[in-house]
């Protein structure tokens, strides 16, 4: 099964990394990322700032300068940045703006409609969130006005999910990663929301796993396999995530 991995970690200790609620995550470099998804048919990705990286972009630049033109980045920036250098890091392979609102380290929520809009007119990037869907209903407005959102995680709660099932029906995909870190049904959240949208679910493998309590496993793949027919999992796997974010442009 081909995948295009939507959500994973570069974490390199020769780039700025900062403690983040008193957390240091493990050194996970491109060479380790490619040896953990060797025997994985991996046909490009999205490697995800985390809360650690805080705005640096160098680390993330080098490591897509290592991965080559099948990988993508998504990162966080305060809403100072300046034109010119989001055009710079979108030349660079940057294609999406990362607001972690369970984490921090990243631009405030309350920014989130200019900056997101911002970011979508100069250089056509949509926005991700980190948050846990039971506060949806707090930016719901933001979100249905805003061209193009996902959220990580599946949204995290089982409390929050009737309000991600809402927002993937005005259009806001859905990373189907760390599941683990969730508490809900896996499989019925990814049936329920595959319902509402088939082109919503994205999977990644979220290495490596930094404060899960379980990292990934290729039984995180099978539960898919096991869960939706061929055609559905090469759209969850594959199809959804590479146009998302505008592998063949």
């Amino acid at each position: 099964m081909r995948i295009f991995d939507a959500h994973f970690h570069i974490i390199d200790y020769n780039y700025d990394i900062q403690e983040n609620n008193g957390y240091w995550p493990p050194q996970f470099d491109v060479e380790q990322y490619q040896s953990a998804t060797s025997k994985l048919e991996i046909t490009g990705g999205a490697i995800v700032s985390g809360s650690f990286q805080g705005f640096d972009q160098d680390y993330l630049t080098d490591a897509l300068e290592q991965l080559g033109p099948r990988y993508v980045g998504v990162t966080q920036l305060p809403m100072s940045t300046s034109d010119e250098e989001i055009m710079r890091l979108n030349k660079q392979g940057v294609r999406a703006l990362r607001f972690n609102v369970k984490r921090g380290g990243s631009e405030s929520l309350k920014h989130l409609e200019y900056f997101a809009q911002r970011v979508y007119e100069l250089v056509g990037w949509h926005s991700e969130l980190y948050i846990d869907s039971k506060q949806l209903p707090d930016i719901s407005r933001v979100i249905r006005r805003l061209p193009a959102i996902s959220i990580d995680h599946l949204g995290l709660s089982e409390e929050g999910l009737p309000h991600l099932l809402d927002a993937v029906d005005h259009g806001v995909r859905v990373k189907a990663t760390g599941f683990s870190r969730v508490d809900l049904d896996v499989a019925k959240a990814m049936r329920q929301i595959y319902e509402v949208n088939p082109d919503a679910l994205m999977f990644g493998t979220d290495l490596p796993s930094t404060r899960a309590p379980r990292p990934f496993s290729v039984d995180d793949i099978h539960l898919i396999e096991t869960t939706f027919d061929t055609q559905a999992c090469d759209k969850i796997f594959w199809q959804n995530a590479h146009e998302w974010y505008r592998m063949d442009k």
